[in-house]
C-alpha cells in the first residue's frame, strides 16, 4: 500500500533532550539535535546528500527509496535542499512500523512492504536505494542476501549503513563487548537488566528473541552482500563504528 502526502506547515524546530531520559535514551535520542546519535547522523547523511547532488547534476531530479526508514531520520536534511535538488523520498517499512504523519512535506511518500521482497516496485524504480541500520535486523544470512538483492535491484546507486561487528560497544544493548559474549550469558544479562533500548526480558525465550533479532556484520560480509559497492568506514576515536556500502554514478 502506498500512501500519498499533502502540503503541511513548516516543520517545527526539534525539542531539547528530556531531563527524565536515562543515559542510553539521551545518547541515542534522534529527536534531539544535541544527542551524539543526531551528531553522527548529521555527519553520515552528508555523504548521502553528496550522492543526491551527483544524481541531480546528471538529470535534474532525484528519487530515493529509504528501505526500513522513518520520517524523523530525514530531519537532518533541510527542506530547502530537497526542493533545490528536486528530491522525492519513498519510505518503506513493515505494516505496523510505517509511521505515516497526518501531514507532511510533498517530498515524501510512504509504502508498506518487506525489505527482503519489494516486488511492488519494478527494477530500477529509483535513482538511489538507501537504508540506515536495518540490514542487521532482517534475520538470517539468507534474508540479508535477499535484502541486499532488492537494494541493488531497485536503484543503480545505493547507500546502506550498518553497525560494525568489531566496534567494542554493542549499539543496541549499549554495553561494551556484549555481542562477543556466549549466547547463554547474553540471555542471562538480558533477563536481569534493562539494557540499552530493551527492557528486561520476561523469559529465556523473550531474551533470545531480542538477541537473535540483531546480527551485526563485518567488512567482508557487507562486501559480499554488495560486491559492486565501495565499503566505507565511519569512525569514532579512531575505531570503526559502522560500515557503509556506497555505490555512486560512474
Amino acid at each position: 500500500m502506498i500512501h500519498g502526502t499533502q502540503q503541511p506547515p513548516e516543520v517545527p524546530s526539534l525539542p531539547r533532550p528530556n531531563r527524565t531520559m536515562n543515559f542510553t535514551q539521551r545518547v541515542t535520542n534522534v529527536e534531539s539535535p544535541l544527542s551524539p546519535s543526531s551528531n553522527f547522523r548529521r555527519k553520515r547523511i552528508k555523504l548521502l546528500m553528496d550522492l543526491v547532488g551527483q544524481v541531480y547534476r546528471k538529470q535534474g531530479f532525484v528519487t530515493v527509496i529509504d528501505v526500513g526508514g522513518r520520517r524523523n531520520y530525514w530531519n537532518c536534511v533541510s527542506r530547502e535542499f530537497l526542493f533545490r535538488h528536486q528530491v522525492t523520498v519513498t519510505i518503506v517499512n513493515l505494516p505496523g512500523d510505517l509511521a505515516v504523519p497526518a501531514e507532511d512535506e510533498i517530498e515524501f511518500r510512504y509504502a508498506e512492504g518487506n525489505g527482503c521482497e519489494l516486488s511492488i516496485f519494478p527494477d530500477n524504480s529509483f535513482d538511489i536505494a538507501h537504508s540506515n541500520s536495518v540490514i542487521e535486523h532482517v534475520g538470517s544470512w539468507e534474508n540479508m542476501c535477499s535484502f541486499a538483492r532488492e537494494i541493488r535491484r531497485l536503484a543503480p546507486n545505493h547507500y546502506v549503513q550498518t553497525p560494525y561487528f568489531w566496534f567494542p560497544i554493542e549499539p543496541h544493548f549499549m554495553k561494551p563487548c556484549f555481542h562477543f559474549l556466549p549466547r547463554p550469558l547474553q540471555a542471562g544479562l538480558v533477563r536481569r537488566f534493562n539494557l540499552g533500548h530493551f527492557v528486561k526480558a520476561t523469559s529465556v525465550g523473550d531474551a533470545l528473541r531480542k538477541i537473535e533479532g540483531i546480527n551485526l556484520l563485518d567488512k567482508k560480509m557487507l562486501a559480499e552482500l554488495f560486491p559492486d559497492a565501495s565499503i566505507l568506514r565511519e569512525k569514532v576515536c579512531g575505531l570503526t563504528k559502522s560500515l557503509i556500502a556506497y555505490r555512486q554514478p560512474p
